[in-house]
């Protein structure tokens, strides 16, 4: 089973457009996908609601912030979107359940501070600093044509890690989810640009081995 922990302390990072898009790329594989979800705010499971009867299967199981508990047997991949704020024992215990870990952040300063600490966190933790959990980044909602994106780039470099991607800014995945789907459901002509950019991130996830630190993604 491949299980799947996206993770960032700082609220709208894209924690829940990541996690639900990554789970629809599953199911149109027909894979046998679960989506958890043990933000408060419950998006993603709340998204499963409005997802369409005709759509790729994702089921989702009983998941809590005390219990996160494994899921059903004959599950082949999970994904667990996490709330703001996820450290400590908490980061510790849904560890446990990731073969991988994935960090989506803004081109924001805010948001690459509070990462910084997060990811200095993630990487001290047992389970990653062992190779039980890869760990990789992804840039979210970046234009190329910005200082910010520059910034995000830059600060990825400080890190050996793997930097999946750049994703754009666009309203394809907002219309997508409004309706419960991912660009993985959408006509071809109307998300191209945004499923050629996950090809990485495809790569990666669909891999079996661990990737190579320090490998890049070009630039924004």
């Amino acid at each position: 089973m491949k299980a799947f922990l996206v993770a960032n302390p700082k609220g709208g990072s894209g924690k829940s457009t990541l996690a639900t898009n990554l789970a629809g790329y599953f199911a149109s594989k027909r894979h046998e996908v679960m989506l958890g979800d043990i933000d408060r705010q419950q998006s993603s499971r709340e998204w499963l609601g409005i997802r369409p009867f005709a759509a790729p299967t994702i089921d989702t199981w009983e998941i809590g912030l005390d219990a996160v508990a494994r899921p059903p047997t004959g599950t082949s991949h999970i994904i667990l979107d996490t709330p703001a704020g996820l450290h400590g024992r908490m980061l510790e215990r849904v560890l446990k359940l990731s073969t991988r870990v994935i960090v989506p952040v803004q081109p924001s300063i805010f948001d690459m501070l509070a990462t910084r600490h997060f990811l200095t966190e993630l990487l001290a933790e047992k389970a990653v600093r062992r190779g039980k959990a890869d760990v990789a980044v992804i840039g979210m909602r970046v234009d190329a044509r910005t200082r910010a994106a520059a910034q995000l780039e830059r600060f990825f470099a400080t890190f050996d890690l793997p930097v999946l991607a750049y994703l754009r800014d666009t309203q394809v995945y907002v219309q997508a989810s409004g309706a419960g789907l991912t660009i993985f459901d959408l006509p071809r002509s109307r998300a191209a640009r945004d499923v050629e950019q996950w090809q990485p991130i495809i790569e990666w996830a669909e891999a079996s081995g661990h990737p190579a630190a320090g490998a890049h993604a070009e630039g924004p």
